[in-house]
């Protein structure tokens, strides 16, 4: 059975690092912590609740694209957090790896800031959430993805998500 690669995607406080670390243990795969590709200057914008804007991203996404690239061409199983916002974004990450699965950690903007506020030690202030569900483009039904609801428990989302994962092979 071959499981592409995987991006656990979505806006930020949604579980996309609890998720893909658990999935990335459970599939036996590498986890790419995607938020520790940014550059410093892109932590601080966001620590100063300034909105990255898609110039601020471009250098992060191709990073990632290199490291995803870099591990198909060593035959490497991947699961990357990151946010892919946007359909450009998703883009920029297939040309690391075509095949790139997407899963998308979908909720309710008062579930997620809930989460955020209960959170300490991250730099994304929940200031940011209204510009992160603004720039949310949902993926196209010409993208390869799994929607999931991020109101179930993370142990739930990953059993669910591996018997999908099963029966789309």
């Amino acid at each position: 059975m071959k499981i592409p690669n995987i991006v656990v995607m979505g806006v930020a406080g949604c579980g996309k690092s609890s998720l893909g670390l658990a999935l990335a243990n459970a599939l036996h795969a590498s986890y790419i912590e995607g938020d520790s590709y940014h550059p410093a200057q892109n932590i601080a914008r966001m620590s100063a609740g300034i909105p990255l804007t898609d110039a601020d991203r471009a250098s992060w996404l191709d990073l990632l694209a290199q490291r995803l690239a870099s591990g198909v061409a060593q035959g490497e199983a991947m699961v990357l957090a990151c946010s892919a916002l946007k359909r450009r974004y998703r883009d920029t990450l297939r040309r690391g790896d075509p095949e790139l699965l997407f899963v998308h950690l979908a909720g309710s903007k008062a579930l997620i800031a809930e989460r955020m506020a209960a959170r300490s030690a991250h730099f994304m202030p929940g200031t940011l959430l209204d510009s992160q569900f603004r720039d949310l483009e949902e993926p196209a039904g010409d993208e390869s993805f799994i929607r999931c609801d991020v109101s179930q428990p993370v142990d739930s989302l990953l059993q669910q998500l591996l018997q999908q994962l099963v029966q789309d092979q």
